[in-house]
């Protein structure tokens, strides 16, 4: 969908600080940070809702892999998850840690993008 600001940093005419991508999914970090790495993960194809997603195995687990990968960045195991939806007409989650226990500098946005890559490694 081209009105769609997702789909468009699916097709990387927006950028994003990506963190993670498969064949199916991206992950990328959030703009407005409530925490350290606080990132968004998206189906490529564009569905509304997170539970139109036909994969959703799949899907949650591209999620799992980077709520770990936070867990490891931002210092603290109380990392949470989000399905909201309202913001974007595209299924997205959100996952961050909490805010009053995660370590670093929430607009560190390269830095945080690259600790969260290499926890994923």
């Amino acid at each position: 969908m081209n009105d769609c600001v997702f789909c468009r940093i699916v097709s990387g005419s927006v950028p994003a600080h990506r963190v993670y991508e498969d064949k199916k999914f991206l992950a990328f970090l959030d703009i407005r940070p409530l925490s350290p790495g606080h990132t968004l993960v998206i189906p490529k194809k564009h569905h509304r809702f997170v539970w139109d997603v036909v994969d959703i195995g799949g899907y949650f687990s591209a999620v799992q892999k980077v709520a770990h990968a936070i867990q490891k960045m931002s210092g603290t195991d109380e990392v949470f998850m989000k399905v909201i939806g309202e913001e974007v007409p595209h299924a997205h989650v959100w996952i961050f840690a909490n805010p009053d226990k995660a370590t670093g500098d929430k607009d560190a946005f390269t830095a945080n993008a690259e600790k969260i890559r290499q926890a994923l490694e």
